[in-house]
């Protein structure tokens, strides 16, 4: 369903009514495509404290030319030198000058380092940069976004730098990531998953058909998992594709056994999307509502991951990327059993991912979409429908292609050193952290 205040506000009158009216403005996002793959303007890069970082080479391949006076795209401040109070001034003094010069749909990235247990100076002040980036993406505006990066290396941050620093990444804002060194292996940044091969679950219809095209965009040949009941669904977007459909119920005992005999030659990408709603208060609430929900959304995720990693279906540089919600980080009333089952995966992320890494050599996140355009939300009441779109930095709703595209650099060859991680698609939605 269109947002018809998004286009209204847009408009002239419709700047000065919501102006008068302190209504939120939100601003056209940017999004990618393959005429405009990349912001308009420039890259600034700041420093704040001393830093070791050698960024240049990193930055000169992310896509954008480097700031000369002109519009300014994209800035990244270094923060990663920031061990004291005093380094925090650093900050305040590098962005204050330059964030009016932030186009519209433009980026600011602060990169930081991982908090020192042994240096309670330093744990403190790397963690400000958390409420201080969360705190400017809500006030920045005009379709802007702000992230935090921590790292260690600047190799380890390529894949992740040029995702929040390109049309993709226009409805994650506000969110804290951590990169990993990891091993390096020769990209195509064009086709990145060439000759790989990904599963989708739940990818016939909505948001899963909107990751079966953004992982096919990018190369992979795609396997659209779907219930038998919309298998005419699945085969016609594999079709549409070039890739093929599998007719199944994820909730099978053996689901994760047939997939690996289904693909005998093994699975690169394993994105677990399937997943229901059965909407009731918990007083209200039968048992059946609830089981179903969780089987689903849940329980159907733990026993394929166990069993396509233990039948080795998913070999090293394997990716796994589960779908969690806001719902599970912040509740929501009526969602008890939704809630519940979305920060189970959360749960698993976080346990299962060192050890996925370690023994398998596969990563494993998670994105947590929040108020997503899709026909599920178009149905619900207007005016809860208007708060949701609302309720986030960015005043507006996402669009399912905003979760397929941080799947897909979740997906990515040159991501593995982003693993344990939980990503919100959500515009810093003012729900949960």
């Amino acid at each position: 369903m269109a947002d018809r205040y998004l286009r209204f506000s847009g408009t002239a009158p419709g700047r000065f009514l919501t102006r008068r009216l302190g209504l939120p403005q939100p601003a056209e996002l940017r999004r990618w495509s393959p005429e405009r793959p990349s912001l308009d303007g420039g890259l600034l890069h700041l420093t704040a404290g001393r830093t070791d970082l050698d960024l240049a080479p990193v930055l000169a391949r992310a896509g954008l030319p480097d700031s000369t006076g002109g519009p300014v795209a994209a800035v990244v401040l270094d923060a990663t030198g920031v061990r004291d109070v005093d380094g925090l001034a650093e900050v305040h003094a590098a962005l204050h000058p330059v964030v009016r010069s932030v186009a519209s749909s433009g980026r600011i990235v602060v990169l930081g380092s991982p908090l020192d247990t042994t240096d309670h100076h330093q744990a403190a002040v790397q963690q400000a940069l958390e409420g201080f980036v969360r705190s400017l993406g809500k006030e920045i505006g005009r379709g802007r976004t702000v992230n935090l990066l921590r790292l260690t290396d600047a190799g380890s941050a390529e894949s992740t730098l040029r995702f929040l620093l390109s049309p993709k990444s226009a409805y994650v804002d506000g969110q804290v990531i951590e990169a990993a060194r990891a091993e390096e292996s020769a990209v195509d940044w064009e086709r990145p998953l060439a000759g790989r091969t990904a599963l989708v679950t739940g990818g016939a219809r909505g948001i899963g058909e909107a990751v079966a095209e953004t992982l096919a965009r990018d190369g992979a040949r795609v396997v659209v998992l779907d219930v038998p009941q919309a298998e005419q669904d699945a085969r016609r977007v594999a079709e549409r594709l070039g890739g093929s459909a599998l007719a199944l119920d994820i909730t099978a005992a053996d689901a994760g056994e047939r997939i690996a005999a289904a693909l005998p030659d093994g699975l690169d990408v394993l994105v677990h999307n399937a997943g229901i709603t059965r909407d009731r208060r918990l007083v209200n609430m039968p048992a059946e509502r609830w089981s179903s929900v969780l089987e689903v959304n849940l329980a159907s995720v733990l026993r394929t991951t166990d069993a396509l990693l233990k039948a080795g279906a998913l070999g090293r540089g394997g990716r796994i990327v589960a779908t969690a919600s806001i719902a599970g980080l912040a509740g929501n009333a009526g969602q008890t059993n939704y809630g519940a089952s979305k920060a189970g995966v959360v749960g698993l992320v976080r346990s299962l991912a060192p050890r996925a890494l370690a023994e398998h050599g596969v990563t494993l996140n998670a994105v947590a979409p929040g108020f997503i355009e899709t026909k599920m939300t178009a149905a619900v009441p207007l005016f809860i429908r208007e708060a949701g779109r609302r309720m986030n930095s960015l005043a507006q709703g996402g669009l399912p292609v905003d979760v397929a595209e941080t799947t897909a650099w979740l997906a990515h060859p040159a991501s593995g050193g982003v693993n344990g991680q939980v990503v919100r698609v959500c515009g810093q939605s003012l729900l949960g952290a």
